[in-house]
């Protein structure tokens, strides 16, 4: 038998090839839509709609938010990507570019005949050992106003040094303990706004303005009651409004809410904080009681303003409780006065949970979106870096962990072996991407600073991007927290994985609903 023949795929197993580059080059796409921005010499992006609205932007996961893509090989990179950014908020790029390079090399590998199988069994291996090696070599961050976590900052906001600065002195007033809360994300307290200061303020930031002109301004020493519901009298169906009944139960909860309200106002409450909307009734009097109603506020704002000022939300028909057990359910705060410039209201000296609110500054609303966007970046980085330490940066750590990968490769038992080759590069592209962004040559740069790590056992040096010297990436103060790089491999490998394992694509019939089933019957 003919060697060349016997080596022939079959159709099935062209198909299955076919499906993987047709795959391959769809991810491609997508990893290089985002690589140029990566590292401090990367580009922005121009992203254009139908109607010309323009967003320009550095920020990986956003371009791939905004991109018009059709692939569903794409679409699974880019869903990996957003949940990167919902489990960290940051390194979406890192993890796209890993993820194409892992599928890229699956399938230069699968075409040289390797099963796979064995493709993934070693590039699931391969993950497993890189994040082991990458967990041993973190920097721990033991105080928040340490120079790392600054430095750190400050790489996340693309050397944006009041960004930075902002971040971490919002991290500091609100104490290491709370980035520990499951549900406390640091970038959610994030706000841009054109026209600003840069302001780091200890208390809630709602944007939201008074009901009315007529409600005050600015009030001290307030009580605070928070309506997690309308604040309007309990309904009464239509058609029951119609008869006699129906129309005596509605002036009997007219009633009633006009005592709720009164109620209210003897308590001394001097905020209403409201998820929808207000009655006009509610807004009559306590607009004439000197009491500032913000409605349909934000439930993310409503929920941080109750945490803050220790109040407990209620429901509208709550406000039925007598006067001494409702008592218990306000919250209070030294000082709430609205900015009129910047049309929000600010709450300051809770009596509840620390808070902190991060105002970035921008020139115009052109701005507004991108400045956000880095700061929101920085504060995850800096969440993440408090939580689970730093490492070095500059793709210099992703280069060490291919060199120590390479050293165990032999652990993958037969052709896994290949699969971990596919890990072992696709852990050289961040660095080779950042090099080539910065203007020089990646496979020379790769080479010398591969070599260098080896002589000097030292997994920190990298390229200096302004110079292209070798240097020290810690030395440098570019830092990468460590679960930003963690999430990043895990989420590539599990995208590769599951992009890798499809070996036919069908085109799934049209939609059939019941009615058209009936007809045909």
């Amino acid at each position: 038998m003919n060697v060349n023949q016997y080596n022939k795929p079959s159709s099935g197993e062209e198909e299955a090839l076919s499906a993987l580059q047709t795959n391959a080059k769809a991810v491609m796409v997508i990893a290089q839509a985002v690589e140029g921005t990566l590292g401090p010499k990367g580009l922005d992006t121009m992203l254009v709609d139908q109607f010309g609205q323009v967003v320009i932007t550095n920020d990986g996961v956003t371009i791939l938010e905004l991109m018009d893509v059709n692939h569903p090989a794409a679409k699974m990179l880019i869903n990996i990507a957003k949940a990167q950014q919902e489990e960290i908020g940051d390194g979406t790029t890192t993890a796209t570019i890993l993820a194409g390079a892992l599928v890229n090399e699956g399938v230069r590998q699968v075409r040289k005949g390797v099963p796979v199988v064995k493709v993934i069994e070693g590039i699931s291996l391969g993950i497993k050992k890189a994040i082991v090696a990458l967990e041993d070599k973190a920097v721990k961050i033991t105080e928040l106003n340490e120079l790392i976590l600054r430095k750190t900052a400050q790489v996340a906001a693309r050397g944006n040094e009041d960004i930075a600065e902002l971040v971490v002195r919002a991290a500091i007033l609100l104490g290491k303990d709370k980035f520990f809360e499951p549900s406390f994300k640091l970038a959610e307290i994030i706000r841009a706004v054109a026209g600003a200061e840069n302001q780091v303020v200890s208390g809630v930031i709602i944007d939201k303005e008074p009901l009315n002109l007529e409600m005050p301004k600015k009030l001290k020493s307030v009580k605070v009651l928070v309506i997690d519901d309308a604040l309007e009298p309990e309904e009464i169906e239509d058609e029951a409004l119609g008869t006699e009944a129906g129309f005596t139960r509605y002036l009997k909860y007219q009633e009633e809410f006009r005592q709720n309200l009164k109620k209210v106002v003897n308590l001394g409450v001097g905020l209403v904080l409201v998820d929808r909307g207000t009655h006009d009734l509610a807004e009559e009097i306590f607009t004439d009681a000197g009491v500032m109603v913000l409605q349909r506020v934000a439930n993310k704002e409503l929920r941080q303003a109750a945490e803050f000022t220790g109040a407990k939300p209620l429901k509208r028909t709550g406000l039925k409780k007598e006067e001494k057990e409702l008592k218990q359910f306000l919250g209070k705060v030294e000082e709430v006065y609205f900015e009129e410039k910047l049309k929000h209201v600010c709450l300051l000296g809770g009596k509840g949970q620390p808070k902190a609110s991060v105002l970035v500054g921008a020139s115009t609303e052109e701005v507004v979106g991108e400045r956000e966007r880095i700061a929101k970046d920085a504060a995850a980085a800096v969440q993440a870096a408090v939580k689970g330490g730093v490492v070095s940066g500059g793709g210099s750590i992703e280069l060490a962990l291919a060199h120590e990968l390479q050293q165990i490769r032999q652990e993958a038992q037969g052709m896994a072996v290949y699969g971990m080759d596919c890990v072992i590069e696709a852990l050289k592209q961040p660095f080779t991407q950042i090099v080539f962004n910065a203007g020089f040559n990646p496979l020379e740069k790769l080479g010398e600073v591969i070599a260098a790590q080896i002589a000097e056992n030292n997994h920190a040096l990298g390229i200096n991007c302004d110079s292209g010297e070798i240097v020290n990436m810690q030395e440098l103060g570019v830092y990468d927290p460590v679960l930003v790089k963690k999430h990043a491999l895990k989420a590539a490998g599990e995208v590769a994985t599951a992009i890798l394992r499809i070996d036919t694509i069908i085109k799934k019939k049209e939609h059939v609903s019941s009615n058209n089933l009936q007809n045909e019957d």
